[in-house]
């Protein structure tokens, strides 16, 4: 049983059963409050007679502060369980999750598409991917990176890729992935986050002479 935790977007947290079975799923799509968030929604889909054996997380490209909350969130449960991390692009759970609902409505899923997200200040995130390969993971061919708003769709018509906006990361998608990944013997990320920029918050400087 994994438990699948993204703060990229918004919080989302789920659980999937061995064969990808979502057991359980909650979110919030505020794109704040995330730690004032998760902590309710882990309560609604743990059950105490579920053991959980490994943490899938989302590790960007999101906000300094939001994806901070939801790799804690991750660590500390794991390590409270004595149970490993997975550590997941975001993108790359999104991207699974459009694959998987081509393939049920019959659309091409070789094409190459643009999970976009919005990372604000006039910026989008994105990376874009061709298909699946043998165990079943999307194919990341550029990204993740940043591109001004008004230059995006010229980046994305250059690579040849079609825009897909994405508005939620699913957390059963951040753990579906993370799944196939282990039965692979694969590792998707690694433990660094992927920020969007550095924090707006700097240490301070020396401080200043006093003079007279």
């Amino acid at each position: 049983m994994i438990l699948g935790i993204d703060t990229s977007l918004g919080t989302a947290v789920a659980v999937i059963e061995p064969d990808g079975v979502v057991a359980a799923t909650a979110d919030s799509p505020n794109p704040l409050g995330h730690a004032e968030a998760i902590g309710d929604l882990l309560a609604q889909v743990l059950d105490p007679a579920v053991a959980i054996t490994h943490v899938a997380v989302g590790m960007g490209p999101g906000p300094f502060t939001g994806l901070r909350v939801g790799i804690a969130a991750a660590r500390a449960f794991a390590l409270g369980r004595g149970i490993p991390v997975l550590p997941v692009p975001s993108h790359d759970a999104a991207a699974l999750g459009l694959l998987l609902a081509d393939t049920v409505a019959g659309a091409d899923d070789t094409a190459p598409f643009a999970v976009v997200t919005d990372a604000r200040r006039r910026e989008f995130a994105y990376s874009v991917f061709e298909g699946t390969d043998d165990d079943g993971l999307p194919i990341r061919t550029t990204g993740p990176a940043l591109a001004p708003r008004d230059e995006l769709d010229d980046r994305l018509a250059a690579l040849g890729a079609a825009r897909r906006d994405v508005s939620a990361v699913p957390a059963a998608m951040v753990a579906l992935a993370a799944s196939r990944a282990l039965a692979a013997g694969r590792t998707l990320a690694t433990s660094e986050p992927l920020y969007l920029r550095s924090p707006d918050v700097t240490l301070p400087g020396a401080p200043k002479k006093v003079t007279a």
